[in-house]
């Protein structure tokens, strides 16, 4: 791990970078005004951090929800909506219009490879589905949410239990505060120590931005930050990060901001994805994860896959939680359902809804098939397709593709999938 000394570098270096501080290189600097300059930064990103409401109350996102339950954050299809955050930011960020989301290309992965929203893990214990490697990290339950607590650098591996394929998704919901870009609120690599070097990237992530160790690229080259609003309505509320690798193209981001989008990025494949928290005992300084999803991306395109097998499934979709509201995270996949329908005249689909096994079956049923009908009303309201060529359908929990005894299970049943008619 790197040292305090050039953790605060490193950090402030990038904090030039992103046009927080002063814009002369860091290297020109010498290492005191440095290190004073990345102090000042980190006294006024406390001080922004104790004027804003607390974070004690930790609420999840209404956010989307794929089938029967949210992609990000995963509940039962027949749970009631989740309380809406505190704070006019993130219920802003929480409802943006389309036109926010409409270069907004991430696909999460339809097959999943690891899944934990806690909700099995006991409070006050280390979260058993994931290997910890060391620091002050415990399940804690806030607004009767079960959520992973950082409250110094806590490390831990995610085990994917094969070697990553070459095709993934990554998605991880933290809450971190504002504390300035000393902090390195989440980071993530594959394989089990830290490297960032030509053949393996150490990415890191805080409110105000991130940045790239690796790979060819360093805290200057291989940093993005936000806007400060944009910083202000993450701090202290759900942010969903996302990750798509295919094969070297690296692409991140963070709720509908596109963070990275590098062709050629060295992260490597291995049996496991380690992770890092840095949080603090101070008020308000810790860092949460409420749900991390590893995903293989199958390659399947949708008109191959209805002429080669008849149907299609996608965990893409997704929906306000307990909802039948169509989120916009899911452009990207009704845009290609759209394309597909225009160009093929003659294609005709069922849009089916499935749930997972958690609440009746007779919510998850009639959840399903609201949520199926919404499909249809959105492609053809916002996107122009012939209604007449779908019909819809909700099956609730009756036809799982996978037995739903564990949590990577019930993920993997939340799905929608497109049938040809």
């Amino acid at each position: 791990m790197l040292t305090t000394l050039t953790t605060r570098v490193l950090c402030a270096a990038f904090v030039l970078a992103a046009g927080v501080a002063a814009s002369s290189s860091a290297s020109a600097q010498s290492l005191g005004s440095l290190k004073k300059k990345a102090e000042e930064e980190a006294k006024k990103a406390k001080s922004a951090v104790e004027k804003k409401p607390s974070t004690d109350t930790v609420a999840k996102k209404p956010a989307a929800a794929p089938a029967s339950a949210s992609q990000e954050n995963p509940a039962p299809a027949s749970a009631a909506p989740a309380p809406a955050t505190s704070g006019s930011s993130d219920a802003a960020a929480a409802k943006p219009n389309a036109k926010v989301w409409e270069n907004y290309d991430f696909v999460p992965g339809n097959k999943v490879i690891f899944y934990t929203d806690f909700s099995e893990d006991k409070v006050g214990n280390f979260a058993r589905g994931l290997k910890y490697r060391g620091g002050s990290a415990e399940i804690v339950e806030r607004n009767d949410t079960k959520v992973l607590r950082a409250t110094n650098t806590a490390e831990f591996l995610i085990p994917v239990g094969k070697k990553l394929p070459e095709r993934f998704t990554l998605e991880v919901d933290v809450i971190a505060p504002l504390s300035g870009v000393m902090n390195r609120a989440l980071s993530f690599e594959g394989g089990t120590e830290q490297a960032g070097d030509d053949k393996s990237a150490w990415i890191t992530w805080n409110p105000q931005g991130a940045w790239i160790q690796g790979s060819g690229l360093d805290i200057n080259s291989g940093g993005a930050h936000v806007p400060e609003a944009t910083a202000s309505a993450f701090a202290g509320n759900v942010t969903h990060l996302r990750v798509l690798m295919d094969g070297a193209y690296f692409k991140m981001y963070a709720n509908e901001r596109r963070l990275h989008n590098i062709p050629e990025l060295a992260f490597r494949r291995d049996s496991v994805i380690r992770m890092a928290l840095g949080g603090s005992e101070e008020d308000g300084m810790a860092v949460y994860v409420t749900s991390i999803r590893v995903a293989e991306s199958e390659t399947d395109v949708l008109y191959d896959a209805l002429a080669a097998k008849g149907r299609w499934v996608t965990q893409g979709i997704l929906f306000a939680t307990g909802k039948a509201d169509v989120q916009p995270e899911s452009r990207p996949v009704l845009k290609e359902i759209a394309s597909t329908l225009k160009q093929h005249a003659d294609l005709k689909i069922l849009i089916e809804g499935h749930t997972d096994n958690v609440g009746s079956p007779a919510s998850n049923l009639a959840l399903s098939d609201a949520r199926a009908a919404a499909l249809k009303t959105t492609l053809v309201s916002d996107f122009g397709v012939d209604g007449s060529r779908i019909t819809t359908k909700g099956l609730g929990d009756t036809k799982p593709s996978v037995p739903n005894t564990t949590s990577v299970g019930r993920a993997q049943n939340r799905r929608v999938e497109v049938v040809k008619q």
